[in-house]
């Protein structure tokens, strides 16, 4: 099993790769940020799955948050299956401020009103990623479905996390492992 830890075990700021065989249809081909991991448990950002159903216009009039309606969309993403109506803004750490946790490699996460108020203004972060919900995990499970070859776990990079061709996130991910996506095998637990 390819498994890449930090330094204290855990893989916090690591991306979260699911593999061919995954069962759960909310995870195909998913790629996830990790936000948090520890003896708690888990918690992490999909990063390649939008929502087709909420723009982002849509949110912020909905927050009654003034923005420039000429303004390039913004994708708003699938985050995962908990807590669907809370928002969270994965970013570069160029911008930081109260309520804001750098995570790692100069990857934020803030989840205010407030850095929805700087994006629509036009002085948010210079890479972002706004996600509706979010992949949680309780103590011991993820490490149980990398076990059962779940997924894999691969370095994250900000090209990666914030590039807006989110078909191509699977695939790139596992290529930074030098994996041959073809050559995998899509039943889990079998080489």
């Amino acid at each position: 099993m390819v498994e890449n830890r930090t330094a204290d075990g855990f893989m916090t700021g690591q991306l979260l790769v699911a593999m061919p065989g995954m069962q759960d249809p909310r995870f195909i081909k998913t790629v996830i940020y990790m936000c948090a991991h520890n003896a708690d448990g888990a918690m992490g950002l999909v990063i390649n799955r939008a929502l087709g159903s909420l723009t982002f216009a849509d949110l912020l009039e909905q927050l009654g948050v003034e923005h420039d309606k000429t303004q390039a969309p913004v994708t708003v993403h699938f985050g995962g299956p908990v807590e669907s109506g809370r928002g969270f803004v994965l970013h570069t750490a160029d911008y930081v401020r109260e309520g804001t946790l750098v995570v790692d490699g100069g990857i934020a996460l803030t989840a205010t009103v407030d850095i929805l108020r700087a994006i629509a203004g036009g002085d948010g972060p210079r890479g972002r990623l706004l996600a509706l919900g979010y992949a949680g995990w309780a103590p011991g499970q993820l490490e149980n479905e990398m076990r059962k070859n779940g997924w894999l776990m691969v370095d994250a990079d900000e090209k990666l996390v914030f590039d807006s061709n989110l078909d191509a996130k699977w695939e790139r991910a596992l290529g930074k492992l030098g994996i041959d996506v073809r050559m995998l095998s899509s039943d889990a637990g079998h080489a």
